[in-house]
């Protein structure tokens, strides 16, 4: 065990929170529950916005969230280094909240897809990817209806210009622009992405445990 602590939040219809606090704990650090409508975030050292379908995906998915109390103390921690991942839901949400750019829009073909997707790690400079390896191909989950990375030309040129891109799909399933599966804020300490590490962490409940990196990453961070 580390003293790494590491805040979990749970929204209305939040699914996986359960299974990322269990990483982190897996990983050596506390796990620390954080409420939506609460704004104290309990002296925690990073947070994951962990997925689901928070508000029932309604007006956009995130939109609602992106203004719950949690979510301005996790901005104003984040805008001081705070690490934060977003998963899932939880990459929307920070969209959605300004914390990265793009959006989440409906996969190619409008289907919901759930597979466990090859993902290549572009960058593994982040506060969230510092133990891959540059170019490592990773097996993850994958779960979603609305997963499609998508953004303006000059924000996409920005993003591969600056090695913002985090991780990309070898199948590219969804249809994402460039294959981009995960971004990251300029500084690195805010990662976002649509498959579900915390749930490759486990030979036992995951196809890997190559999910287990991210949050080991953290913890060194």
């Amino acid at each position: 065990m580390t003293n790494a602590r590491i805040g979990v939040i749970t929204f209305p219809g939040t699914l996986d929170d359960v299974d990322a606090a269990r990483a982190v704990r897996i990983a050596g650090a506390e796990a620390v529950a954080l409420w939506h409508a609460d704004s104290d975030l309990k002296n925690v050292d990073a947070v994951v916005v962990p997925g689901g379908f928070s508000y029932g995906d309604y007006l956009r998915s995130g939109a609602i969230s992106a203004l719950a109390p949690v979510m301005q103390s996790v901005i104003d921690r984040a805008k001081e280094g705070m690490p934060v991942l977003g998963i899932c839901n939880g990459f929307q949400i920070l969209t959605e909240a300004g914390l990265l750019p793009g959006a989440l829009t409906r996969n190619q073909g409008l289907h919901f897809h759930c597979v466990d997707t090859y993902l290549e790690v572009a960058n593994n400079r982040t506060a969230w990817t510092s133990n891959y390896a540059e170019g490592q191909k990773i097996l993850i989950p994958a779960k979603h209806g609305e997963g499609r990375f998508q953004a303006a030309a000059d924000t996409i040129k920005e993003l591969e210009e600056e090695g913002r891109v985090v991780f990309r799909y070898t199948d590219n399933f969804n249809g994402s622009i460039n294959a981009i599966a995960g971004i990251s804020s300029a500084d690195g300490r805010i990662v976002g992405l649509m498959p579900h590490p915390e749930h490759a962490v486990e030979a036992l409940t995951g196809p890997s445990t190559d999910g287990l990196g991210m949050f080991l990453s953290a913890i060194g961070a």
